[in-house]
């Protein structure tokens, strides 16, 4: 998986297709992220002895990784990624040669 936390990227399919967000968390092993903004679900919490009133939170649910591109820093346009080296140091380099580390 070459998405990693604080890239920006944009969804390229299912309902959120064209929005953008900052990864905020990654779970290499289900192939999921979260994405700010993106994939946003309503939990109703009940009223509770500590707390007297309920409420609606926004829970942002992982989405799969297939279903979003890294943005190029260079052209703002979804990318693929490739690994080179810059300076004696593997990196992620983006198809227009940008490095995205």
């Amino acid at each position: 998986m070459n998405i990693k936390k604080g890239d920006k990227v944009i969804v390229i399919s299912g309902a959120d297709k064209g929005k953008t967000g900052v990864v905020q968390a990654v779970y290499p092993k289900l192939n999921k992220v979260v994405v700010e903004g993106v994939n946003v679900h309503k939990k109703h919490k009940k009223p509770t002895q500590n707390v007297s009133e309920g409420s609606v939170l926004d829970i942002y649910v992982p989405i799969d990784a297939s279903k979003v591109a890294l943005i190029d820093p260079k052209t703002k346009k979804p990318t693929r990624v490739h690994m080179g080296e810059v300076k004696g140091k593997k990196v992620r380099l983006a198809k227009s040669g940008e490095s995205l580390d």
